[in-house]
């Protein structure tokens, strides 16, 4: 559906300043369908990426291509024509305060000379479609934020767009709203089938509603794949320090001042041990400490869900022989679990 090849962007000088690359070496596919995250902190150049798709910045160079259209090779006219088929909505909703909710909706559609008659046939239902059919002649400063960004996703899906671009679109609202404004674009992916791009900050947007994700830093896409998989096992340092807050993969402070990177006489092995899909919820566990005659003190542990699939982290000291600690790491990747050795838990009266 959107592919974006060998993508590059770079912003002039200004003054007797340098060139800034805002953009390097993206390569990002994304199906007909997904809803596909793109996250990373200020700067990381995430919204100059999504504003590249419907060419609001034209990249240096690089190739942008939206349901088999080359994007950059389009003539004025051309580019305007094919935003219609993409919606856009933003942080601060972009609403016109003198407009009602069904005029701020009705407006791509006036602006494309559709006869009143046909433009009320389209908004209405929007209108339901967002939840909001009966506030339709409010003003924006009379609803809420929850509110206001209903309307713009109505309106950006007044034009039937076959993509939606997301510019930080939950950034501005309390928690609760976030998660509504989510359960909606979920909603409208699956009614309508159509292709969400969002971009955020926030990692734990990613983890409600994603299907897959992009991490960007510097320019660069440094990590992507399924949530599920990026969560489960994320490899490069910036996205393990979105992940590990929000599925507590870490250790707890109280307990980090014990770990050892290196064996020492009388430390234990400490392990972490990711379960995922139904090896979350099977007692594999228990069962090796019994066949092994192995205790395992628990540190840390949750058990979460991403992606409707259960996923789960355990942290714990391994108290036994080292013959019998090796052996437990090989029975838990026998099984199909993640296993790794953070370090010796040296013990806590040295």
């Amino acid at each position: 559906m959107i592919t974006l090849t060998n993508l590059q962007k770079t912003f002039p000088a200004r003054g007797s300043g340098v060139p800034v690359q805002a953009l390097a070496d993206i390569d990002l596919t994304i199906g007909r369908g997904e809803i596909f995250g793109i996250i990373g902190r200020s700067g990381a150049g995430k919204s100059t990426l999504l504003r590249t798709i419907n060419l609001l910045e034209k990249p240096t160079t690089g190739s942008v291509r939206v349901d088999d259209v080359e994007m950059t090779a389009l003539s004025a006219a051309e580019l305007r024509q094919a935003r219609h088929s993409i919606g856009m909505i933003f942080q601060h909703f972009n609403l016109l305060s003198s407009r009602t909710v069904f005029d701020n909706v009705a407006l791509p559609l006036e602006l494309a000379g559709m006869p009143k008659a046909e433009i009320k046939t389209a908004v209405e239902p929007l209108l339901d479609l967002v939840g909001l059919a009966e506030k339709r002649d409010r003003y924006p400063a009379e609803l809420s934020g929850g509110q206001k960004q209903r309307v713009g996703i109505a309106r950006a899906l007044a034009s039937k767009p076959k993509v939606l671009l997301s510019d930080e679109a939950t950034s501005a609202l309390d928690p609760e709203t976030t998660t509504q404004i989510l359960h909606l674009l979920a909603d409208i992916n699956r009614r309508l089938g159509l292709t969400i791009v969002l971009i955020t900050h926030e990692i734990a947007v990613i983890k409600e509603i994603c299907h897959k994700v992009a991490v960007m830093e510097g320019g660069r896409i440094i990590e992507q794949g399924p949530v599920f998989d990026i969560f489960a096992h994320p490899s490069h340092p910036t996205t393990r320090s979105f992940v590990d807050p929000v599925i507590n993969r870490g250790i707890p402070d109280s307990l980090k001042d014990r770990l050892s990177p290196t064996p020492q006489p009388g430390a234990n092995p400490v392990l972490r041990i990711t379960f995922t899909g139904e090896k979350a919820t099977s007692p594999v566990i228990s069962a090796i400490s019994r066949k092994l005659n192995l205790d395992l003190n628990i540190w840390h542990g949750q058990i979460d869900e991403i992606q409707g699939a259960p996923f789960g982290t355990l942290v714990v000291e391994a108290l036994g022989d080292s013959t019998s600690v090796e052996a437990a790491v090989s029975l838990l990747k026998v099984n199909h679990l993640g296993v790794e050795v953070l370090g010796h838990a040296v013990p806590a009266n040295h």
